[in-house]
C-alpha cells in the first residue's frame, strides 16, 4: 500500500522570484499541480510538513487548497543547489483506480555466502502500479547467494499489484561477487626468502 499523505495548502495567485523568496521566508513552498490537458493549479504548501513527506518515495498526496482537493504524486522537485532547501514542487494529478509508471529504488537484504558482496546494477526499476498501491522500494534477497550469481529482472519479486514496465527481462539487477581486494587478502602469502646462513666462526 502506498504511503498516503495529506497536505493543507493555499491557492497561489502571485508569481515570480520575489514572490517565491517571500514564500520561503514565510516557511512555505510554491507548487504546481498538473492535470493532463487541463489548466494546472498553483498552490503553496507548508515547508516543514512537505519536506518531511518527500522522504517517502512514490507517496500519494491528497492536497487541499481553497475549496478543492486533488490527489497527486510528485513529478519533480527543485532544490537550491547550495542550501538544499526545496524551491518548487511539480505534482501530477491522478485519479482513483488509475495506473501510472513510477521509478522504484532497489535495495538488497541478506548476506551472500563467504566474502561475496552484492552489487546493485540497476538503481531504479520502472514499475506500473495503481496509484493507491505505489511501491516505495523493491527489495532483492541475496541471502546465501554465491560468487558469480546474478539476479535478473525476470527474477525480481514485485509488490502485489505491480508489474515491470521494462523491456529486457534478462538484464542483471543485482550481481554477487567476491571483490578483488577480498581475494587478495585471503590468498596465501608468499614464503619469505631464507635468511643467509651465518658465517662460520674463524678457527682458533
Amino acid at each position: 500500500m502506498a504511503t498516503t499523505i495529506k497536505l493543507e495548502g493555499e491557492v497561489r495567485n502571485e508569481f515570480g522570484k520575489g514572490v517565491a523568496r517571500r514564500l520561503r521566508v514565510a516557511k512555505k513552498i510554491p507548487a504546481t499541480i498538473y492535470a493532463g490537458g487541463e489548466e494546472p493549479a498553483f498552490v503553496t504548501l507548508p515547508m516543514r510538513e512537505t519536506t518531511l513527506s518527500l522522504r517517502h518515495t512514490n507517496a500519494l498526496f491528497t492536497i487541499a487548497f481553497g475549496d478543492q482537493t486533488k490527489m497527486a504524486v510528485v513529478k519533480d522537485v527543485q532544490r537550491n543547489p547550495v542550501k538544499r532547501i526545496i524551491e518548487h514542487i511539480d505534482f501530477l494529478e491522478v485519479k482513483a483506480g488509475e495506473k501510472i509508471d513510477v521509478e522504484v529504488p532497489v535495495f538488497v537484504e541478506g548476506t551472500p555466502k563467504g566474502v561475496a558482496v552484492a552489487f546493485v546494477d540497476v538503481q531504479e526499476l520502472k514499475v506500473r502500479a495503481d496509484v493507491a498501491n505505489l511501491p516505495e522500494k523493491i527489495v532483492v534477497n541475496v541471502e546465501g547467494l554465491t560468487d558469480g550469481t546474478k539476479v535478473l529482472l525476470k527474477d525480481v519479486v514485485l509488490p502485489e499489484g505491480a508489474e515491470l514496465d521494462m523491456d529486457d527481462l534478462e538484464e542483471s539487477v543485482v550481481t554477487v561477487e567476491v571483490p578483488a581486494d577480498a581475494t587478495e587478502s585471503t590468498a596465501a602469502p608468499e614464503a619469505a626468502p631464507a635468511a643467509d646462513a651465518a658465517p662460520a666462526a674463524d678457527a682458533q
